[in-house]
């Protein structure tokens, strides 16, 4: 009986150093984390123009002097609000247009990527792969390419955006693919329904909210992200707002309208989407 006891196991103690180990080489990652950080903040301030260490304390500089002007001139505001209004449509225009093709593609690529729903399994890993990568490259990388392509303009922004919405919404309907019932699409089967049939009268009525609300969030994306592609010349109020801020002082009242209008879309389609998202919800609950 003495011996069964004196090799009994200690579960207490091996859990303690269980987790002694734990935090030890929880500690030492941290420790290797931070240094890398620190390390890597030094090479890119040493490599940049100007140091941030000795150039954050006028890090509110230019605003500063985008507000001054803009309160000079601040009766020209609602003029240069009037003016750069086409700029902000077209922008909304190329976000509007690639979500709606990014989202047709979405919807395509992840019933061909969703098990059970495929009209290929053997191809499923394939055309997930092919979302990986659609998700992957940032949408600036494919609008510099296709700007060098075609040119300047709202088609090589909108060409990039969509390749990217594509890619993340399909990532995200094939996840709300895989909660769907699969007794409509049997039962259609059964009356000799093709593929494409069975997909869309018996999956998308059924995932249809979902898509939408997915589709509403990427829509807010796309705003800021044309907005941003503006700025390498394809086109929008992001080209306006790079003209201005290229043109230094004198040029900031504009600057400081286009930042009204940008924010002021942003703002408004956020909520607005929400609220129809919210509503989304609540009717597929009910």
């Amino acid at each position: 009986m003495s011996d069964q006891t004196l090799h009994t196991p200690d579960y207490r103690r091996d859990y303690l150093e269980a987790m002694s180990r734990k935090r030890l080489y929880s500690g030492l990652i941290g420790i290797v984390f931070v240094a890398l950080l620190l390390s890597g903040f030094r090479l890119a301030d040493s490599r940049n123009a100007g140091s941030f260490i000795d150039g954050w304390r006028q890090i509110l500089d230019f605003p500063a002097s985008v507000l001054g002007e803009a309160a000079e001139k601040a009766h020209e505001l609602p003029g240069h609000l009037v003016r750069f209004l086409p700029a902000l449509i077209e922008t909304i225009n190329i976000a509007a247009v690639s979500t709606l093709l990014g989202a047709m593609a979405a919807m395509v690529l992840s019933l061909l990527a969703t098990r059970g729903l495929a009209r290929w399994p053997r191809l499923i890993g394939l055309f997930r792969r092919v979302m990986d990568v659609m998700r992957a490259v940032p949408e600036i990388v494919i609008a510099l390419v296709l700007i060098f392509v075609l040119g300047g303009g709202p088609v090589p922004a909108m060409i990039a955006i969509a390749f990217h919405t594509a890619g993340a919404l399909g990532k995200l309907f094939s996840e709300v693919n895989e909660n769907a019932d699969l007794k409509p699409i049997e039962g259609l089967a059964s009356t000799g329904a093709s593929w494409g049939q069975r997909m869309w009268l018996g999956v998308v009525p059924q995932v249809a909210p979902n898509y939408l609300s997915y589709a509403l969030l990427r829509f807010e994306i796309n705003i800021r992200a044309s907005a941003i592609l503006g700025f390498v010349g394809a086109g929008g109020i992001g080209y306006e707002l790079k003209n201005a801020m290229s043109w230094g002082q004198g040029k900031y009242d504009e600057a400081a309208a286009i930042f009204l209008l940008l924010f002021g879309a942003i703002v408004f389609f956020d909520q607005l989407s929400s609220h129809v998202r919210e509503r989304l919800v609540k009717g597929a609950k009910a």
